[in-house]
């Protein structure tokens, strides 16, 4: 009996070691892939901090607009401050206006941080989540999300130049909410929180910017219809194919309502039609007359242009030409040795079908509608360029991780590029930081800007340096964005006098607007040629730096 049990026990043996070896193998194929799933991790997250590193390296933002959403942002954060102007000058617009969501949250991180951080921070989210909104898409599309951190260059250019800060917050909210819809339909047993996520969601986005709202008016419905769900299979009828579909569909109600409402309140307001004048009607908001168009050509021209158009030496096209290069080697990747595509044939429409419509919306709607918004298609280039770069084909797993590691190279030299120039332009900007000492304060500032333009950056960004010095000392400007409907403050009374168009300084009149104004902020041009004889009595130059000049009244 010993010597069978032996011999039972020798042969079990070898079958054992087997086993353990076998165990031991898969083990080790676990540790190595936790080993590369966290080395990806790290490296992705290294790719977004060096995204947004350029952001944190000067003290001046190459951003148009950006004085002037500044301002406004002092000004509703401190409405109720007497060591200002600003509660003789503004009061809160009581109404529903697609500015409100980028104006409140850098206000409510004013509290914790000074304002110039709060923003920054809130860029930096934006930079961020450009790429992170971009993967949660693709993963609910059951794609690889190796092509999101290609966003990261596509984050700086014509929109960023223009200090477009409402349009770029939307942009990364609309991806989730393409994300969050697609889940409202496929996962069947979360349909109602990916539902209610939606929803918030959604509104978000129209409390950004309402031309990223018309894209979703757009992309939902042909989520909607490329996107199958797993009841699909045994669904008979028209009711039994719709049912699944009704969490994500009323996902969707409370934005449409809100921008309905929006829709009601800003067409209702009666609109100042003045034939040829800056930033008024030229007649009914849709005639011929109030529609400025650019070319076809013009715009297939600037198309990839835009994409990396900050700076004069053109050393941003650099980290573009990064992505062009490894989305080329995975498209021809993906054709050499494609891989099975997780999606169906006619879930493989929906990505190339977002590219279609945001392209529609580039090349067919106007430039401006004069009176109501402006630069309208060319923003849509970015969002075009993003959702391409997620259209790219599936590539084998391996091969994957290649790309991603090449994906997150691309991070290194947009650092390099823009931390280089973002500090150059901070140099050349720092001459209004001479003036902003010989501020008084609460002052009214008139800005007389001959000459917008900068050494380093294509943009004029130099336009609204008035707001800077109204900013760091309480004061207002001749200009405001409160004088716009989407702005969440208003004047309390006629708003200062000022020529038309702030691109027209040449129309300024002293006897008429000047009189109004105790700082004149001059570019471009000699105060003695913009005053003459006035500069020796009632007023004097108080700073001089660069090419701008300080005048006060004596």
């Amino acid at each position: 009996m010993e010597a069978r049990r032996g011999l039972r026990t020798a042969a079990l043996r070898p079958r054992e070691a087997g086993g353990s070896a076998r165990r031991e193998g898969r083990r080790h194929v676990q540790s190595r892939s936790s080993v590369s799933a966290r080395t990806d991790r790290l490296v992705s997250a290294a790719a977004l901090v060096l995204g947004a590193l350029p952001l944190w390296v000067s003290t001046h933002l190459p951003m148009v607009d950006l004085p002037q959403h500044l301002h406004l942002i002092s000004a509703l954060h401190r409405l109720e401050d007497p060591t200002t102007l600003y509660p003789q000058l503004f009061a809160a617009r009581h109404e529903l206006t697609p500015y409100l969501g980028y104006y409140h949250a850098v206000s409510l991180l004013n509290w914790l941080v000074p304002l110039d951080t709060a923003n920054r921070l809130f860029l930096s989210a934006y930079v961020v989540g450009l790429p992170l909104s971009l993967a949660f898409l693709l993963r609910g599309l059951g794609r690889p999300t190796w092509p999101a951190l290609l966003a990261l260059p596509l984050a700086y250019g014509d929109n960023f130049g223009w200090g477009f800060i409402n349009y770029l917050a939307a942009l990364p909210l609309a991806l989730v909410c393409c994300g969050l819809f697609v889940r409202a339909l496929t996962r069947t047993h979360q349909r109602r929180a990916w539902a209610a996520a939606l929803a918030l969601c959604l509104a978000t986005v129209l409390l950004f910017h309402v031309q990223v709202f018309a894209f979703l008016a757009l992309a939902l419905p042909w989520l909607l219809l490329t996107t199958p769900v797993p009841e699909d299979v045994d669904a008979r009828g028209v009711s039994a194919r719709l049912r699944p579909r009704v969490p994500a569909l009323l996902g969707v109600v409370p934005g449409v309502a809100l921008f309905l409402a929006w829709v009601v309140l800003r067409l209702g307001q009666p609109s100042e039609v003045e034939t040829g004048a800056p930033w008024k009607a030229w007649g009914p908001m849709l005639s011929p007359r109030n529609l400025a168009w650019k070319s076809f050509a013009q715009n297939r021209a600037e198309l990839l242009e835009v994409l990396a158009n900050l700076f004069r030496d053109g050393s941003d096209r650099w980290p573009l030409y990064a992505v062009g290069a490894v989305a080329a080697c995975a498209l021809v990747l993906g054709l050499v040795r494609p891989a099975p595509s997780p999606e169906g044939p006619v879930a493989r429409l929906r990505m190339p079908g977002l590219v279609l419509l945001a392209l529609g919306l580039y090349f067919l709607l106007p430039f401006d509608i004069r009176g109501y918004t402006y630069y309208l298609n060319t923003r849509y280039a970015q969002l075009a360029a993003l959702l391409a770069l997620a259209s790219l084909p599936v590539t084998p797993p391996a091969l994957q991780r290649v790309l991603r590691l090449a994906s997150a190279a691309c991070a290194l030299p947009l650092a390099l590029v823009f931390g280089q120039g973002f500090r150059a332009f901070s140099r050349e900007a720092s001459e209004w930081d001479v003036l902003v000492e010989a501020t008084a304060p609460r002052p009214r500032v008139m800005g007389l800007i001959f000459d917008a333009s900068s050494r380093v950056v294509r943009h004029p960004v130099f336009l609204h340096g008035a707001a800077t010095l109204a900013q760091a000392r309480g004061g207002g400007t001749n200009f405001s964005f409160a004088l716009t409907p989407h702005s969440p403050l208003r004047y309390r009374g006629t708003p200062p006098p000022t020529f038309p168009s702030e691109w027209r300084p040449q129309d300024f009149n002293y006897a008429t607007q000047g009189v109004a104004y105790d700082h004149f902020l001059i570019r471009g041009a000699p105060p003695s040629r913009v005053f003459g004889a006035r500069l020796q009595n009632e007023l004097s130059v108080a700073a001089q730096a660069g090419e701008s000049w300080l005048v006060r009244r004596r």
